[in-house]
């Protein structure tokens, strides 16, 4: 074999004309000595076999091989560097031949291309489709939290052939139908606005209050630490006397009289590792005593406000949103950590700065630390509560509902016909297009039983409603036939950049067919990715590509990584790459800087973490960067996490990450018969020692010299993405590798100008991605020529990221 390979070769490189440029006469040949012996009978390393190829493509399965095969020569990663090579003109000669084919295909094929299949809304888009049609605050209630969890395919959780609808997901429709018709009704009565005053009876917890009880009689609210910690002793201040929260639905104006203390305080910072230089910050986070203890940690609890206080006292007033039933919770940001295991060290190591007593346990050193020391806190010792304040009545939910005439049915003097007019426009809204007649009438009949049988006509209007929620029409995305109509590619648009329905400007466009035309579809890719609705796009689009569902699925050891909860990296690390996106949107950047870039967006936070100068004051800002570890996806935080376990680090796992989402070329399961990786390999001192003996075993090796460079190049960064250079005190990170082809680097850095290299590649990666995502559906072979005709104008445009989002929507697949 090996010798007739040789002659093969030399025959060919000598007289590379001679052979005829068909399947027999060239390719064939081709096949036979260059990837047959890795790609045959004996072996089909990464489960391709090539010595049956076929002389014409006769289905998607072919063509998927003959286009493995073009990659791989175009990459120059195939034959590896270590096996026999053919000449440039063989190789060109072969891949000209099979494009040729390959294109001749796609063009048999026209008209009869993939389109998306009939999809329904995944649980977001239910979400945010509520929000918008009721003009819901979405804050903390969520009428899809009962909903199945959403099952994903290659991390998407839009593909219509994953969405299944079981009978247990339609019963969960028609309980949030419910759900969402009876947060939007209200109060049929405007309810009137109340003032809390609280001044007094700050109990929090028993832990605190057994000192407070005594020293201040809880004459004031204190705070200690932040919400990260393990064991909570003042993170939350709920109010005692409000645990039953607020009666409406609405706004609430919380006005505080604050007290910040001791932000100079005179411990090492090891014990109490607060900033003295950061003005301490006051939070206010919801909760709900029917879900759980107040002064824990509780499901859902997002920031509501925050304030900077000055030192000493000061009066402050927030304005935040509270469901029925939820009360304002006080939080300390930026306040110590564990201050539970902190009194005993706290009074050993500074016993000079408390008075002598008998040491009796963790309540005694509890007293001693918190009535005589100095710890940084703040004291809340008075609080105002008024509300609820509506801007404006009927609300806007209501007004969803019946528009101007809100009041005429609350007095029950619409009639039918008004009635009926206003459930065909609501259902138009809610179908994003004209609503069948069938369904309007489906709606009256359900409204004229309600009436009868007693109910107002806004109950009964309500009922119609809900009717409307559980139609195919509401939780059915339009499917497309050969084009989509005008209204199906208006919703498409917008569930791609908003996860959400088209708005009223988006629909008129639909209604005159101008949403059709190139320039209108380029204008309203602009104007959407400027609304602040286009979060969803990159935190969905983010979940998707990057897998930043999984992030703290496994939270990382608390003893090890203390400051990831001190400072709340992982929140941090969350709003650093959503930030990065967004400029990259906003300023159309070269797609390049996903790979290398100069600059990042921190707190002071992801500044401590990644050994940067502390940026001046709170919040994110972005800063320039000097060394080239940090720049792009593959130094940021959120990437470094999202690929560790929590405890450690594996090569294998961010090689395989790097190759399915920054290359598009995952690997292959590897083989029933092979054990996973042990990590007590007898002899082996290191991880690269362990892969170095796991790839002893041929079944292992080829992909692990595909995957392994590229995750041991990412070593120096731990489970939470802090720089090291070594494990433990002995042993020094080799972040070194060399690529199939050949190309070696020495760490990150130089990995960064390979992948930029290979720009192209991960051009062709995230663009088959983004439009995977936008079309609610995988991609096919017989999309190939249109990401092709993406990427090529891509880069004659220049290579921006906001540029890519609008051909995406602009191609042929997107309106299918």
């Amino acid at each position: 074999m090996k010798i007739a390979a040789c002659l093969a070769v030399g025959i060919w490189a000598v007289f590379p004309l001679y052979a005829a440029d068909d399947f027999h006469g060239l390719v064939k040949p081709f096949v036979e000595t260059f990837c047959v012996e890795c790609h045959g009978p004996e072996k089909q390393k990464a489960k391709r076999r090539f010595d049956h190829l076929p002389e014409v493509i006769g289905n998607d399965e072919d063509l998927l091989e003959y286009q493995d095969i073009i990659d791989q020569l175009n990459l120059d990663e195939m034959p590896p560097t270590k096996s026999l090579q053919p000449s440039v003109v063989q190789q060109r000669r072969v891949t000209a031949w099979l494009t040729a084919q390959v294109s001749a295909y796609h063009d048999s094929r026209k008209g009869k291309a993939a389109r998306t299949v009939l999809r329904r809304m995944n649980a977001r888009e239910y979400r945010n489709t509520t929000r918008d049609l009721l003009s819901l605050n979405t804050t903390v209630f969520d009428p899809a939290r009962f909903f199945p969890k959403d099952q994903t395919t290659d991390h998407l959780d839009n593909v219509g052939e994953t969405l299944v609808t079981s009978g247990h997901l339609l019963a969960r429709y028609l309980e949030a139908a419910d759900l969402v018709v009876t947060k939007a009704l209200g109060s049929s009565k405007r309810p009137e606005t109340q003032t809390w005053i609280f001044k007094e009876n700050f109990k929090q917890q028993p832990e605190v209050d057994q000192v407070h009880g005594k020293s201040n009689k809880y004459k004031h609210m204190t705070l200690y630490e932040v919400i990260g910690a393990d064991k909570h002793e003042g993170a939350y201040g709920a109010i005692h006397d409000f645990r039953q929260g607020v009666p409406h639905d609405g706004w609430y104006e919380i006005t505080v009289k604050a007290e910040a203390l001791n932000r100079q305080h005179p411990y090492d910072r090891d014990l109490v590792p607060t900033d003295p230089d950061e003005k301490l910050r006051l939070g206010i986070r919801p909760g709900n005593q029917a879900v759980g203890d107040l002064a824990h940690t509780q499901p859902v609890e997002p920031l509501l406000a925050e304030v900077i206080l000055e030192d000493g006292e000061g009066t402050y007033t927030m304005k935040v949103w509270l469901d029925a039933g939820w009360t304002p919770r006080f939080t300390f940001p930026n306040g110590t950590m564990d201050i539970r295991d902190a009194y005993s060290k706290v009074l050993k190591r500074h016993k000079d700065l408390f008075p002598k007593a008998r040491r009796k346990g963790i309540v005694e050193n509890r007293w001693l630390v918190l009535h005589s020391g100095a710890m940084p806190q703040i004291r809340l010792h008075e609080i105002k509560i008024k509300g609820p304040l509506y801007p404006e009545w009927p609300t806007a939910s209501q007004r969803a509902l019946l528009g101007a005439d809100w009041q005429r049915g609350v007095d029950g003097a619409l009639t039918k016909t008004e009635l009926r007019t206003h459930a065909e426009v609501f259902a138009s809204r809610a179908f994003r297009r004209p609503a069948p007649r069938e369904s309007v009438d489906r709606m009256m009949e359900v409204i004229d039983t309600q009436i009868s049988a007693g109910k107002s006509q806004v109950e009964a209007f309500g009922d119609g409603v809900k009717v409307a929620l559980c139609s195919p029409f509401f939780l059915y995305h339009e499917s497309g036939g050969t084009v989509l109509s005008p209204y199906a590619l208006a919703s498409r648009l917008s569930y791609f950049l908003w996860s959400a329905p088209p708005d009223e400007r988006l629909l008129e466009l639909a209604r005159s067919g101008a949403i059709t035309r190139p320039e209108v579809l380029r204008d309203q890719v602009r104007r959407l990715l400027k609304d602040d609705r286009s979060d969803a796009f990159i935190d969905g689009f983010l979940d998707s590509w990057l897998t930043f569902r999984d992030l703290g699925s496994a939270p990382p050891d608390r003893s090890a990584f203390r400051g990831y909860y001190q400072y709340n990296l992982q929140e941090a690390m969350q709003i650093e790459t959503r930030m990065f996106v967004r400029h990259l949107i906003a300023e159309n950047r070269d797609i390049s800087e996903f790979l290398d870039c100069s600059y990042a967006f921190i707190n002071r936070g992801l500044a401590r973490l990644y050994e940067l100068p502390l940026p001046e004051g709170p919040g994110f800002h972005k800063v320039a960067l000097t060394d080239r570890r940090r720049g792009g996806l593959l130094g940021q935080g959120s990437v470094l996490t999202v690929t560790a376990n929590g405890i450690d680090t594996s090569p294998v796992v961010r090689g395989v990450w790097l190759l399915e989402n920054i290359l598009g070329a995952p690997p292959a399961p590897p083989p029933d018969d092979v054990a996973p990786l042990d990590p007590d390999i007898r002899g082996a001192k290191t991880i690269r020692d362990q892969l170095d003996m796991h790839r002893e075993n041929p079944a292992c090796y080829d992909c692990h010299q595909a995957i392994d460079p590229l995750g041991f190049a990412l070593e120096n960064f731990d489970p939470v993405g802090r720089w090291r250079t070594s494990y433990g005190r002995n042993t020094k990170i080799d972040a070194s590798g060399e690529l199939p082809n050949g190309e070696k680097f020495a760490d990150v850095r130089e990995l960064k100008d390979v992948l930029l290299a290979r720009k192209g590649r991960f051009a062709r990666a995230l663009t088959t991605k983004l439009l995977a995502y936008s079309l609610g559906r995988h991609v096919s072979p017989t999309d190939r020529p249109h990401i092709d005709d993406i990427l090529m104008e891509h880069e004659r445009v220049g290579n921006g990221f906001g540029d890519l989002i609008k051909l995406v929507v602009l191609s042929e697949p997107f309106k299918r």
